[in-house]
């Protein structure tokens, strides 16, 4: 069958696409060969509010240019867009499906699917905060993102656990009133250049604990004691 885009949905997809082609494509080889993160068309997207504008309005300022931008990249984003519209309400937000998240992203990866990667992955650090963070948390770590161009990063993956969530090894340990967090991440989108990172660790020592009950999310600031990135 045949959809028909609104006047809307074709104003996020123009945008998009021309960011792509006018100032993605003329340097999308230059980063290939260089390794050099795109730090200049971060700040750009973030500009045109092609990057965090799924905040939640009262989390910071409001966008003159909106547009919703979400890498539909794990089930945890898809679980957002399955949110009742009531509740995407609650949360501040513009209420957009996946489908204008999806034209939009498709445009940013014609330009080059690296830099849509690095454009699109604070959607992924931002959504379990969106989701199930208290409104201080919100403010604090959503907010922040909407004053100045800035990255996050989704902390699970580590060198024996990708996909197999549940053999995650990294622990949390409780001491007094604060946590202490040891073990590896790897392979983490925007690890090095992010400034807070959303963690998952287990926080229950029983091996056999089931998942549901074994791990704990954290917000963990990048600038934290004891945290070293590693080589690229």
């Amino acid at each position: 069958f045949l959809i028909e885009l609104t006047d809307e949905q074709k104003e996020f997809q123009a945008t998009a696409r021309k960011f792509a082609v006018e100032e993605i494509i003329p340097v999308a080889a230059q980063y290939d060969k260089s390794g050099e993160y795109p730090l200049p068309l971060i700040k750009r997207a973030w500009e045109l509010g092609l990057i965090n504008s799924h905040i939640p309005e009262s989390c910071g300022k409001e966008y003159c240019c909106i547009l919703v931008t979400v890498y539909i990249y794990s089930i945890l984003l898809l679980y957002f867009y399955a949110l009742p519209k009531s509740n995407i309400s609650n949360l501040g937000g513009l209420g957009l499906g996946s489908f204008e998240a999806c034209l939009i992203t498709e445009e940013l990866a014609y330009g080059c699917t690296g830099v849509q990667t690095a454009i699109e992955a604070n959607s992924l650090g931002q959504m379990p905060v969106i989701i199930a963070g208290n409104e201080q948390q919100q403010k604090k770590y959503l907010g922040r993102m909407t004053e100045e161009p800035m990255m996050c990063a989704y902390c699970v993956t580590e060198p024996g656990a990708g996909s197999d969530v549940a053999g995650i090894k990294t622990k949390a340990e409780k001491k007094g009133d604060e946590y202490v967090i040891n073990g590896q991440k790897m392979w983490i989108t925007n690890g090095g250049k992010a400034n807070w990172y959303f963690l998952l660790a287990r926080t229950n020592p029983d091996p056999k604990a089931p998942a549901s009950k074994a791990f704990t999310g954290f917000i963990v600031e990048a600038n934290s004691p004891g945290i070293q990135i590693g080589r690229k």
